[in-house]
């Protein structure tokens, strides 16, 4: 039977509207995606740009004679290296003379220097009465003028650095006694008050001991309770209600954790503030509706005919989700896990109630050591006022961002490595 040549002509006609439809939905859909990965560029552009110089300090070739008149104390730890930086400074600049002239000279050079001088001397005892050519870090203000982030050109009311200053920095560019190398600090340092002395290894150490706090707690709680509440627990009103809390719980903001961690570990237990341990549980609370979640999810992916074959053998229930349903959704709970620990690796507020806010310049070396993390580093790097923490702040934030896509990335791999296609 044939439709009259009015239907198809109707028929032709409605087909038309649906084939430009679905184009208009496709381009809609390209046109969505290629926005976001050009405001994600842009993103990455400014951070980049902004941060790629913290990974460069500028430091000053210096002349220095270790001479034990000047160190003035038969204690090496104490002697007063300073005073070697002021008199190295005023032999290469004898036109100093008065006391202004001295002190802006004396501020071209950071006030870590003299800590470099003294490890070397700590090291080396013999050097006391040589003289060497060293490189001594320059303070924040050079730094910013060397990089390009100020402007010589403007009247000296307007700028840090004064005219006198810049002219003995161009002395020295000149003789070849300034140059960038690569900040191995801001790698190997913890915080500071002075931007050329700051480092991230403090702050990353503290993720990585409350990381592994919180991957050892979570991990084997939140799979316990997935395959407790998917594969044995009864199905009755209480097993609907803890389901429904563990979902809320999920979107609960994060300070809410650290509101309870605050109240649960420090006021009540009494644990130490500022501790990766802490942090740690407060994170753990955090992460566990996410691992439980997605636990559950694989779960439920693992077809039941895995079970009933290994039950019609002759199975227990036990030995059937422990030898072939968890091992085939283990994958997706790994997945799941990276993603959490991800989550938590980026999370400020719940941390900043447990006081890992604090300024913590020694490197935590156990989990009850003081200690702050990467986002909180970040946060009190973005509200200080020197402009030499602005790029540190975009570096430390590319570092995150390293982090978070490389675990990412991670769960990415295990999920096409291990999962199996039904």
């Amino acid at each position: 039977m044939t439709l009259p040549a009015k239907n198809i002509d109707i028929v032709n006609k409605g087909l038309s509207k649906r084939y430009n439809s679905e184009r208009r939905f496709r381009f809609y859909g390209m046109a969505a995606i290629c926005a976001s990965l050009v405001f994600l560029a842009i993103l990455f552009i400014s951070i980049f740009s902004k941060g790629y110089t913290a990974f460069f300090q500028t430091e000053i070739k210096m002349t220095i004679f270790f001479d034990s008149e000047v160190l003035g104390s038969e204690d090496l730890h104490v002697a007063n290296y300073p005073g070697i930086i002021k008199k190295s400074l005023l032999n290469m600049f004898p036109d100093a003379k008065s006391r202004q002239d001295k002190r802006m000279l004396y501020s071209l050079v950071s006030s870590g220097a003299g800590f470099k001088i003294r490890n070397m001397v700590l090291e080396n005892p013999g050097l006391v009465g040589e003289t060497m050519e060293i490189w001594v870090p320059a303070d924040d203000d050079v730094d910013m003028l060397a990089k390009g982030h100020m402007d010589r050109t403007v009247p000296e009311e307007e700028r840090r650095l004064k005219d006198r200053q810049i002219a003995w920095i161009e002395s020295l560019e000149k003789d070849g006694r300034i140059a960038k190398k690569f900040n191995v600090t801001f790698f190997t340092a913890g915080d500071s008050r002075e931007p050329e002395l700051a480092g991230i290894w403090g702050a990353t150490c503290g993720s990585f001991f409350t990381m592994i706090v919180t991957l050892l707690l979570s991990f084997p709680i939140g799979v316990a309770t997935a395959v407790y509440l998917e594969e044995f627990a009864p199905k009755n009103r209480w097993t609907d209600i803890i389901e429904v809390n563990i979902n809320n719980l999920a979107a609960v903001p994060s300070i809410v954790f650290g509101l309870l961690g605050l109240a649960v570990f420090l006021n009540f237990f009494g644990m130490p503030r500022s501790a990766p341990l802490v942090g740690g549980l407060v994170l753990t609370l955090m992460t566990l509706p996410t691992i439980i979640i997605a636990s559950r999810a694989a779960l439920k992916s693992v077809p039941p005919s895995i079970r009933e074959a290994a039950l019609g053998v002759g199975a227990s229930q036990m030995q059937t989700v422990m030898h072939h349903v968890l091992p085939l959704a283990l994958p997706g709970m790994l997945t799941g896990t990276i993603i959490g620990m991800a989550q938590a690796l980026g999370e400020t507020a719940p941390l900043l109630m447990i006081g890992m806010v604090a300024f913590i310049v020694d490197i935590p070396g156990s989990l009850n050591d003081p200690s702050t993390v990467l986002p909180v580093q970040i946060f009190l790097w973005a509200d200080s006022p020197e402009r030499g923490f602005l790029e540190r702040t975009s570096a430390a934030i590319m570092v995150l961002l390293t982090f978070l896509v490389a675990m990412n990335a991670l769960a990415v791999m295990l999920r096409k490595k291990f999962e199996k296609r039904w």
